[in-house]
């Protein structure tokens, strides 16, 4: 009987150490799977949370609304305090980090913001010239209306570039965009 007992309790220890094993995989397989499919457009955490999907989406603001000077020069940048004031010195006005921007504002402070999107510093690239010949935002941003926090979309390279001048008909001059 003890040979039997040896093989019994052999026999349980390997079928427990397969099933740690299909455990382990299985964890690790979710892990994964987690990673990759959510949260779905979580960019870096900001300062102040600033939901795009909130205000573009659910309030229905046009994007042109804070960032003013898209259509008409170089950089869509990142809105002054005052224009979050416009709205938010009446509405939700004790929420914690609306108190926080009002506070900032008052003592002329910035919010440092994490920039998400950048092209590199040899090239020019000018917001309103693609604006103005009709691209729309998305197409180098992706869905930013449906983003609570802005990822970026894609990494701005020169092969995408190219690849959008092409399909556009766009100038191909080194010049254009190499200054």
């Amino acid at each position: 009987m003890a040979d039997e007992e040896k093989r019994v309790k052999k026999y349980e220890w390997a079928r427990g150490a397969l099933a740690a094993v299909v455990v382990l995989l299985m964890a690790a397989f979710l892990l994964v799977l987690s990673s990759t499919f959510y949260p779905v457009g979580l960019g870096p955490r900001q300062p102040i949370p600033f939901s795009h999907r909130v205000h573009v989406h659910v309030k229905q603001l046009s994007c042109l609304m804070c960032h003013t000077t898209v259509t008409e020069q170089r950089r869509a940048g990142i809105p002054p305090l005052q224009t979050c004031l416009l709205c938010h010195q009446r509405i939700i006005r004790t929420y914690p980090y609306i108190e926080k921007l009002r506070q900032a504002f008052a003592q002329g402070k910035p919010i440092i913001w994490q920039r998400v999107n950048w092209v590199p510093e040899f090239v020019y690239f000018d917001h309103s010239l693609h604006l103005n010949k009709g691209i729309d935002c998305g197409h180098c941003h992706g869905n930013v209306a449906m983003m609570d926090r802005v990822v970026a979309a894609r990494k701005f390279e020169m092969g995408f570039c190219i690849q959008c001048h092409r399909e556009k008909n766009a100038t191909h001059d080194c010049f254009t965009c190499h200054r």
